[in-house]
């Protein structure tokens, strides 16, 4: 496959469209308006620019990877792609929707792919004609960095479209692929969000600074960065996001957001992207 559709270019939508003209593929990247397409698209001019000052590519390589980068406003242009994925904010009406209406304009045979990072894909497939092409298909952030990608089957998904998309994953743009159950996190989300958000709430109470607990996890078990710290660079509204989605699916306590974690989200405090979280990043 090498005709891509990606639909939202925000963080990780760019940073699939990035990977995917740097392995020559033709890809469409879909915005809600020319303004949201022009900053996707200065999104993945800044990442290959990144890449060539790191000596990753080379200034040919990166005009050649945009030479195969289109953008549009229209759904419509989408009737030729034979992958699409999906990218858009993590609620689950949304997704719904946007599948319905492009299983309306893309060829029977398209794969379509969602990268949600913790919703069922056979709720997102519910009113798609054929759920059988649709599949899970979960990168990581940053996307041209992080090795990893779920592949996740529904009860629906074709054996087709899953060895399809794990080969293109694999093979074609050389990441590392896990499969994955239809439940709710999958594998790394429901192993990691529980972790965050106990160390969101032990912060929460009082128990030990933010200071602590990042301290005690990156040199007591050896992780690259303390639970506060990855929380802030997922996103406290990711991590709310996919928090909330795993308490729906399995209604346990221990997987409902802290009220801290809400309050902070309210207050439109992220974390990186938004220069606090918590931690000051404004600097």
């Amino acid at each position: 496959m090498t005709q891509l559709g990606v639909v939202g270019g925000g963080t990780m939508g760019a940073g699939i469209a990035e990977i995917a003209i740097r392995a020559g593929d033709e890809v469409l990247v879909l915005e809600r308006d020319q303004s949201a397409a022009d900053a996707a698209r200065g999104r993945i001019e800044k990442s290959l620019s990144r890449a060539v000052k790191k000596a990753k590519i080379t200034e040919d390589e990166a005009e050649r990877s945009l030479a195969n980068l289109r953008l549009t406003t229209s759904l419509s242009d989408f009737g030729d792609r034979e992958l699409v994925i999906e990218a858009l904010p993590e609620i689950e009406d949304l997704k719904v929707g946007f599948f319905a209406d492009l299983d309306k304009v893309t060829s029977p045979e398209a794969i379509l792919a969602t990268n949600t990072s913790s919703i069922p894909i056979i709720r997102i497939a519910k009113d798609v004609a054929d759920p059988s092409r649709v599949v899970g298909v979960h990168f990581f952030n940053p996307v041209p960095v992080m090795p990893l990608v779920e592949i996740i089957s529904s009860l629906a998904s074709s054996p087709h479209a899953i060895e399809t998309v794990t080969a293109y994953a694999r093979d074609h743009l050389g990441k590392r692929t896990i499969q994955a159950g239809d439940r709710g996190g999958f594998v790394v989300n429901a192993l990691l969000i529980p972790y965050l958000v106990s160390a969101i709430r032990m912060y929460e109470s009082g128990y030990a600074s933010k200071e602590d607990i990042d301290a005690g996890m990156v040199n007591g078990c050896a992780h690259p960065m303390g639970p506060l710290t990855l929380s802030d660079t997922v996103g406290l509204d990711v991590v709310l996001d996919v928090s909330e989605s795993l308490y729906h699916e399995f209604r346990e306590p221990h997987l409902a957001p802290p009220p801290l974690l809400q309050r902070m989200v309210e207050a439109g405090y992220l974390g990186k992207k938004t220069g606090r979280g918590f931690y000051d990043y404004s600097e």
